[in-house]
């Protein structure tokens, strides 16, 4: 530990004083100065929304104001460079130490890499602490020391590791500030004046900061928890946590969600109440899911831009712009689907259950590339998640090995009366209905005319038609699906041939364009060559290292995700889409080769092992001891510069309750794993 000067706390999404590991480390060395840097030009691509940047301006005050009766102030920066406004933040106030909390998307573990390589060679101590995790995605692996690649093993495994996750920590008692008369803060804008009024009415319903958090944690617990189990679907009430926000940004630990969840668990363990028990299992598996996307993330780079099961790469996404406009507008027909697209534009906010709705209707009736409707979550959602959205954006579109059959198709109308039995729900956020009876609130277009006549709707003026026929729907995903099993089976006959050699990474084909509205700003990382500092503290951060996604791996090769211990560096390819012609070998010499016999094959295949659903299931926790890991440098990663948080939960189809595609169609379903992801956004 250096001597003299003070230690510098950055803050990101852990805007909170207590359980904050950094901030806990900067206080016992003495003078702490708290930074918090906003450079969202950093996030390339995933700007923060309108809702995320409502959210964050009125953390960061809640945090300032903690700190400051604590005995400092939160130092703000307007930056486009965190790691340079770091560096004047050291010069202008002698700090010698610099602490922060590991971050595991894709961008955070580049740019924390690259600070701490920076920071170290101009002398200053860098350490990093797990605040946002049970435990770190690399020492959770299954007997082989290989990373799980489905929810339920993954899952288990945390709930019987040899060590709980630690306690929480308290708030510190009193914090000495560093010298902050030569640090003045800069001022944040986070909202402009088109956005104020609408951002007003969010304070309504939401009370950022973490002591809020703490309220909204402990009301959840002794409130909706006990019947959590029985409730969860209900999309017309206040039945889940509303926790997704704060732990996005950190206001509250997972660990204390954990600890204090479990404490009410043993307790209810001892009242023989079963309900409660179940209620408590089935929240903790959300917490798992949460765990879980970080898990992928950190193992799978490009999850929030790339199928994990590579046969996906061939489905011949639908572009329609007119198709998104209507989803996103709330205008597709289908009123559960419309009302949970007008609730969410209204408020950023959406029920689980909802998401699943919104989002299968997304892929699998309209089917639109995923991305698009993982863009739009992500530009307005007030708990936006990087990890947490490809998550739950792959599990809808069945790239996950456990995730959703890709020929199911969630039926809005059965759907409705499900998690809106009454239809409290439509109606409250689709007011043209609202005169409708219940029997026909859900299917509209099946009512009777007098019926619609008496609540004064009229189909295809004040309320749509279904914009698709959810019949029609299905026979064009089987259809899709067929193109996709040929497509597949040609790439593969190609690979088989030789054909591809010579063309780069053929497994993808070009990226599918943005709507205009949201088109995404590529950024490629580029490849850096400073030298690695010292060796890696045990709470230090870990970073996979890549290999060149220009080297073509063959099909039969094991796609199971490895973590390099290694030193190698990261390639980033110069010429990103030399699949292209691949694809167009592929399309023209093989494709329309296929013979109608094929095709009637493949889709009884297809029709066949896609047709599967289980139960839940859940895993008891044991704990002992705490295990130490050796040191050792760390790797360094360069992908493109490129975040839904109640993952999509669901208690009869959710993520680890199918039957895996990997037991189902092994070969075809080869999980991608990070080594085999071309780096091409």
């Amino acid at each position: 530990m250096s001597s003299g000067g003070c230690s510098i706390v950055w803050f990101r999404r852990d805007l909170r004083v207590e359980d904050n590991p950094a901030l806990a480390a900067g206080v016992r060395a003495g003078a702490v100065v708290g930074v918090f840097i906003w450079a969202p030009e950093e996030e390339g691509q995933y700007y923060p929304g309108r809702v995320s940047r409502w959210w964050l301006k009125n953390s960061l005050s809640h945090l300032d104001s903690s700190l400051r009766n604590l005995g400092t102030p939160l130092v703000t920066k307007r930056s486009t460079d965190s790691v340079s406004s770091l560096l004047e933040v050291v010069k202008s106030t002698g700090a010698t130490q610099i602490f922060f909390n590991h971050l595991y998307d894709p961008l955070s573990l580049v740019r924390d890499h690259r600070a701490k390589e920076i920071l170290t060679a101009h002398g200053i101590t860098v350490r990093s602490f797990n605040s946002d995790l049970l435990y770190e995605p690399w020492d959770v692996n299954d007997e082989h020391g290989q990373p799980f690649t489905t929810f339920d093993a993954f899952w288990e495994r945390c709930l019987s590791m040899p060590y709980d996750p630690q306690a929480p920590l308290l708030p510190p008692k009193r914090i000495i500030s560093g010298d902050v008369s030569r640090c003045p803060s800069d001022t944040l804008v986070f909202e402009d004046e088109s956005e104020k009024a609408s951002n007003a009415l969010l304070a309504r319903a939401w009370s950022p900061g973490w002591s809020n958090a703490n309220k909204a944690l402990t009301t959840f617990i002794n409130g909706p928890l006990i019947e959590y189990s029985k409730n969860r679907r209900k999309a017309d009430s206040a039945t889940t946590s509303f926790l997704s926000p704060h732990l996005h940004f950190g206001e509250v630990s997972v660990k204390k969600v954990f600890h204090l969840v479990r404490i009410k668990q043993v307790f209810w363990a001892n009242e023989g109440n079963q309900a409660g028990e179940e209620s408590v299992n089935l929240f903790l598996k959300s917490i798992g899911l949460r765990e879980y996307s970080r898990y992928i993330s950190f193992n799978h780079p490009y999850s929030h831009e790339r199928p994990l099961l590579g046969h996906l790469k061939f489905f011949p996404w639908v572009v329609n712009e007119g198709y998104f406009k209507a989803w996103r507008q709330g205008r597709t027909g289908y009123p559960l689907v419309d009302a949970g697209m007008r609730e969410l534009w209204a408020t950023g906010w959406l029920h689980d259950r909802i998401r699943v709705v919104v989002s299968s209707f997304f892929v699998k009736v309209l089917q639109l590339p995923w991305r698009w409707g993982m863009k739009y979550f992500w530009d307005t959602l007030l708990d936006a998640d990087l990890e947490s959205d490809a998550l739950g954006w792959q599990y809808i579109s069945g790239t996950l090995p456990d995730g959703r059959e890709f020929d199911r198709i969630d039926n809005p109308q059965f759907e409705g009366y499900k998690c809106d039995p009454n239809g409290e729900y439509v109606r409250r956020w689709l007011p043209e209905l609202a005169r409708l009876p219940t029997e026909w609130i859900h299917h509209p277009w099946n009512a009777p005319e007098s019926v619609l006549q008496a609540a004064g709707i009229e189909l295809g003026s004040n309320y749509p038609l279904p914009i698709v026929e959810i019949d029609a729907a299905t026979v064009r995903l089987e259809e899709a699906l067929i193109q996709m099993w040929r497509l597949e089976a040609a790439s593969r006959t190609a690979a088989e041939n030789g054909t591809e050699e010579g063309l780069g990474d053929s497994s993808e084909s070009a990226p599918i364009a943005f709507p205009q509205d949201i088109q995404m700003e590529e950024r490629p990382e580029p490849v850096r060559n400073n030298p690695l500092h010292g060796t890696r503290r045990y709470q230090d951060q870990m970073v996979p290292s890549m290999t060149s996604s220009r080297v073509r791996v063959e099909e039969e090769e094991t796609s199971s995700v490895r973590n390099s211990a290694g030193d190698s560096r990261a390639e980033v390819p110069t010429n990103v889409n030399a699949q292209q012609n691949a694809r167009e070998a592929v399309n023209q010499g093989v494709l329309h080769n296929a013979n109608r016999n094929t095709r009637q094959r493949h889709n009884n295949t297809t029709t066949f092992w896609l047709r599967n659903a289980a139960e839940d299931s859940t895993a008891e926790s044991s704990s002992s001891t705490r295990r130490e890991r050796d040191g050792g440098v760390v790797p360094e990663w360069s992908p493109p510069t490129s975040n839904f948080s109640d993952q999509f939960v669901d208690d009869e189809n959710g993520i680890g309750a199918t039957s895996p595609y990997l037991q189902r169609h092994p070969q075809s379903h080869q999980l991608m794993s990070w080594t085999r992801l071309p780096q091409t956004g």
